[in-house]
């Protein structure tokens, strides 16, 4: 297939375009900057430089293509508005132009990366694809970006856009710069004394088996449908004690309780700079503390023969390669 490919010079993206070109695909990478897309041009990508809202750099993207696979997505807690501003422009907006680009070039199958964040807060429960959102009190801007992207994948599907969802869990592996991948990296080193929302639950992923079910619900993925892509359901304090433990560290043993990381939010400028979190602590705290973001991968295990590694063999790997 010849595939048009948003976000493939990020995290998950980049280990899907390898999958893809070492399947034989021909793979058209959208990017913003030719200069930091060496490694994609070394793995015989074709580059379009343009933004997600960019028409003619989309038009000249899907030309010629059977098919697109948009993973771009701009993910971070604790945004100012400004940020969030930009975060709806590319997650929305740019989401919604891809979608029209695909449907107006005739593209045979579009395959969504969304996130199993689609569902919210799920208070302790496990969901499955087609469950309703428990809440829609949006938990931060990129929980109410990727709900509102979800949808517009949904009304396309209802005119009859050829579309797949794949739904990754928390996504974790080697050179993983988000929030949890720092944890990762202090909880080897040993540096990680002091816990922050331990009980915060997540579905662990790593980004391999992350990307190859992404290729897998491109392949075998029924149109219309959605599939989860997790793997360990668990907390936040389950993984960073597990990093320290198969790393031969300590781990940390005090936790901030919430009720005073909660009566700090007044001084949140002063704190956020002071452990080098994001400014906007009163989101962090929002999307993170006594949340849970939990829900069964059985639907992709089924259909598409997805079948993610263990934590511990998941982990053993990032911790290899991040050496």
């Amino acid at each position: 297939m010849r595939l048009f490919v948003t976000g493939a010079t990020g995290f998950i993206g980049a280990h899907v375009a390898e999958r893809l070109r070492a399947r034989g695909d021909d793979v058209v990478a959208l990017v913003r900057s030719l200069a930091r897309a060496g490694a994609l041009r070394e793995l015989g990508c074709e580059l379009v430089q343009g933004q997600l809202t960019d028409g003619d750099a989309l038009r000249a993207g899907v030309s010629g293509c059977d098919g697109i696979v948009h993973i771009a997505a701009a993910y971070k807690l604790g945004v100012t508005p400004d940020e969030c501003r930009d975060m709806q422009r590319s997650n929305v907006g740019g989401t919604e132009a891809i979608f029209e680009a695909g449907v107006d070039a005739g593209i045979d199958r579009i395959l969504y990366v969304s996130t199993i964040n689609y569902f919210g807060n799920t208070f302790g429960r496990v969901l499955k694809e087609g469950d309703e959102r428990p809440s829609m009190d949006f938990l931060s801007c990129y929980d109410e970006t990727k709900y509102r992207a979800h949808q517009l994948a949904l009304e396309f599907i209802g005119r009859g856009a050829p579309i797949v969802i794949a739904q990754p869990g928390s996504v974790y592996g080697p050179k993983d710069h988000s929030q949890v991948g720092r944890m990762i990296f202090d909880a080897r080193r040993g540096r990680a004394k002091l816990m922050m929302f331990p009980d915060l639950g997540i579905n662990m992923v790593h980004v391999e088996d992350a990307a190859d079910g992404i290729v897998l619900a491109l392949v075998k993925g029924r149109v219309g449908e959605s599939y989860i892509l997790g793997g360990h359901i668990g907390t936040l304090g389950e993984l960073v004690r597990r990093v320290a433990e198969l790393a031969g560290r300590r781990p940390p043993k005090l936790s901030l309780p919430s009720w005073l990381i909660r009566a700090s939010l007044p001084l949140s400028p002063v704190i956020s700079k002071a452990l080098g979190l994001p400014s906007n602590l009163r989101e962090l705290v929002k999307a993170s503390d006594a949340v849970t973001y939990w829900a069964t991968d059985d639907k992709a295990r089924r259909e598409l023969g997805y079948s993610p590694r263990s934590l511990d063999e998941g982990l053993r790997r990032t911790l290899s390669e991040s050496r």
